[in-house]
């Protein structure tokens, strides 16, 4: 019997994050029930192996200095041919691989019965969520700019999202029962999302009963304005930089000012025609594939506000707003710094990063 291998190659933004961490949390008890999470050794967790095993299949290198990736996809999978059963391997970032690379992976993995995982979810909620993990990833441009960009095909998020693309590349010379479509449910209660992974993977859900203790919660228009005006001023490239990684993504936008109450990101209602348009294409491509779906295609559906819910545009926050969020985040950054201050720690860095914009 062929070893099965589960390839989970995204979608960003449909619980990716939780996703890897229960994985990563239980890699023990699913190995007790015959089942395979990919690690390379107890210093680095699955999820951070996985992520790198597909950056250096890509030929990417961004999220660690420069090489930190290399080797690590044939280290999966010679990891995938030493397990007795079924594997699993998750990351987002392979959703919308090229052909070749694509190619490479059936190569590499000849032999085994691969089956293509992927979770989707309606445009209404993921297009604003994936532009605020644009901004927290060092990006610049504005709501307007990028939903204007997804629209016309010209962002990586696009390729990431467009469902049947991706399956069409991905399982070319798969049989559509090899092929699984988890839906996102609107209302995310429970374990429902696990469960429905779960399904997909083919394991029993109790096999992880440790739940994950990460999360990638969306920001508020007062937040996300205030991290894209850093992005601008700081003027690094996006998530090439350790600082930045450890100060304005981690501790700012995922610590600090994710828990502020604002108001929500919400797409224009002007935008959700094209958003409905796009779930019929991608229910209809389902119902026509024979494609197995994990869930309901009814998620993939993006829900209108009521026709009098006032909509805060996130590209014109007003400035009350926006200086409560930069007074907390500059209270989070003093804190950091002034328990950083051992000689040659972040501390200078900050300290030299400041020197050099007040001489602009």
């Amino acid at each position: 019997m062929s070893r099965v291998v589960y390839l989970h190659i995204g979608a960003p933004k449909t619980g990716t994050t939780y996703l890897q961490d229960r994985l990563a949390r239980n890699v023990s008890t699913l190995a007790e029930h015959g089942v395979t999470i990919p690690t390379k050794n107890r210093f680095v967790p699955a999820d951070l192996f996985h992520f790198r095993a597909a950056l250096d299949l890509l030929e990417q290198d961004w999220g660690g200095a420069p090489g930190h990736a290399h080797g690590a996809w044939d280290a999966m999978v010679r990891r995938v041919r030493r397990a007795s059963g079924p594997v699993v391997i998750s990351h987002e970032i392979l959703a919308p691989a090229p052909a070749d690379k694509i190619a490479k992976v059936m190569n590499d993995l000849a032999g085994c019965e691969v089956h293509i995982v992927y979770s989707a979810r309606d445009l209404g909620r993921q297009l604003p969520a994936a532009w605020q993990e644009s901004i927290k990833q060092g990006r610049k441009w504005s709501f307007k700019r990028f939903l204007t960009k997804v629209e016309r095909g010209e962002t990586w998020f696009r390729k990431a999202l467009d469902l049947p693309q991706v399956l069409n590349n991905w399982a070319a010379k798969l049989p559509p029962e090899q092929v699984h479509v988890v839906t996102v449910p609107h209302d995310r209660a429970g374990n429902l999302l696990w469960q429905r992974f779960s399904t997909a993977f083919g394991i029993d859900p109790s096999w992880a009963p440790l739940d994950s203790e990460r999360s990638n919660p969306s920001l508020g228009v007062a937040e996300t304005m205030l991290i894209r005006k850093l992005n601008r001023r700081l003027e690094l490239g996006v998530r090439r930089e350790a600082t930045y990684d450890a100060l304005i993504r981690e501790m700012l936008a995922e610590g600090e000012l994710v828990n502020r109450p604002s108001v929500p990101v919400t797409l224009p209602p002007e935008h959700y025609d094209w958003a409905e348009d796009q779930a019929e294409l991608w229910i209809d491509w389902i119902q026509g594939s024979g494609v197995n779906v994990v869930g309901d295609v009814a998620d993939l559906r993006p829900r209108r506000p009521a026709p009098d819910t006032p909509w805060t545009d996130p590209d014109k926050v007003r400035a009350r707003p926006q200086l409560s969020a930069a007074m907390d985040a500059l209270a989070a950054m003093t804190r950091e710094a002034a328990s950083r201050a051992e000689p040659g720690g972040l501390t200078r860095v900050v300290r030299d990063r400041a020197q050099q914009l007040r001489s602009r």
